[in-house]
């Protein structure tokens, strides 16, 4: 199962080197068992490693290449796309780890459009200090949209739920004028394909929430829900689809609603996230839908509230996050038989091989 041809390249990029994303990207292939099934290469620099590995007395031996082509399919790969020493100051906001991060992921992508690694994790980014001429996104989701080919979902999810924005990151005094047929059509459209493609749900069950409290009480809350998320629900059923809603958000999740359904679209960020953290932090993965490559990414932030402190855990980016792509037994730790989602096909035929040989 060592052998380069069956194994995935998973590139990840770094995120903000202040945070806490090279530290569980370290923790995750602490396990030398996840080498088994795939094969890093994290786009930055071995000093900016072993920097981190020191400050956290990691005994990790990682390493480091100048070209794609010296992979090690054994080992934990660094590909080194600066030479320059970094200033790297542990827990902090600043332009200089913002900088690096765009280019960590600038590379991996690029990377990702040449197919020369088949799928992208991303470390959190600070996206306040990452702005600059050629990177002015207010998240990884429209700068790989910019830069891919599809139109995107975010999608936070686990085994059990599966929730999509219909609006992302966007002012919550923008979400009422953005949410309209079209944008609903297109969402509906993106998770429909994606529950049937990348997760094998042959007949999708869709839930839509409501924008306003009380899904608008008949236009006294506001009108959106009548007026625009209702009738085109409506008009999205004559295709067949299965989709339902407006949903009041507190009460589909407080009844515990979503259970019944394969996906949920929320209307705008908080609206879907806060849910989704609470009952499932720390366990999720952001995977993004639509595109024509896959990208996945943990389900926190930058955390440098606990930079440098040996605190992170390391299971949303790595269990979690890997097996999106590389799918884990009962353990944890090594292919699951029963359970190959279809998202795998999507990155190598081999893979299926792969798990086979294993049984």
């Amino acid at each position: 199962m060592g052998d380069k041809t069956d194994k995935i390249i998973v590139g990840i990029s770094i995120g903000d080197l202040n945070g806490i994303g090279i530290e569980v990207i370290l923790k995750t292939f602490e396990d030398k068992r996840m080498l088994d099934f795939c094969t890093p290469v994290l786009f930055g620099s071995t000093k900016v490693i072993s920097y981190h590995k020191k400050a956290l007395d990691i005994e990790l031996p990682v390493h480091g290449i100048s070209a794609i082509s010296q992979l090690n399919h054994s080992k934990i790969n660094v590909l080194n796309i600066w030479k320059e020493e970094i200033s790297i100051e542990l827990g902090q906001a600043t332009k200089t780890s913002g900088t690096y991060a765009a280019k960590s992921l600038e590379e991996a992508v690029k990377y990702l459009k040449e197919r020369t690694i088949d799928v992208l994790l991303t470390a959190p980014i600070n996206k306040e200090t990452i702005q600059s001429e050629s990177f002015n996104f207010p998240g990884h989701t429209e700068y790989l949209e910019a830069h891919l080919k599809g139109d995107s979902l975010m999608i936070l999810m686990t085994d059990q739920l599966k929730i999509g924005l219909i609006t992302g990151h966007i002012p919550i005094s923008r979400v009422a004028e953005a949410i309209t047929p079209a944008l609903i059509k297109e969402k509906v459209e993106t998770m429909h394909a994606s529950l049937k493609s990348d997760f094998g749900i042959t007949k999708p069950k869709i839930a839509v929430l409501a924008l306003n409290p009380h899904c608008g009480d008949k236009g006294v809350i506001g009108e959106e829900d009548d007026a625009i998320i209702k009738p085109t629900i409506d008009e999205i059923k004559e295709s067949g689809k299965l989709i339902f809603g407006p949903y009041a958000a507190d009460g589909f999740f407080g009844s515990e609603t979503y259970k019944q359904f394969d996906g949920v679209l929320a209307t705008y960020h908080d609206q879907g996230l806060a849910p989704f953290k609470a009952l499932s932090f720390g366990n999720g993965v952001n995977f993004t839908a639509g595109l024509n490559e896959i990208r996945t990414s943990p389900d926190h932030g930058t955390g440098f509230d606990i930079a440098g402190k040996n605190k992170a855990n390391p299971s949303s980016f790595g269990v979690e996050t890997l097996f999106v792509i590389v799918p884990a037994n009962a353990s944890g730790l090594g292919p699951d038989l029963n359970y190959v989602p279809v998202l795998k096909s999507r990155i190598a035929s081999t893979l299926y091989l792969q798990v086979r040989a294993n049984d």
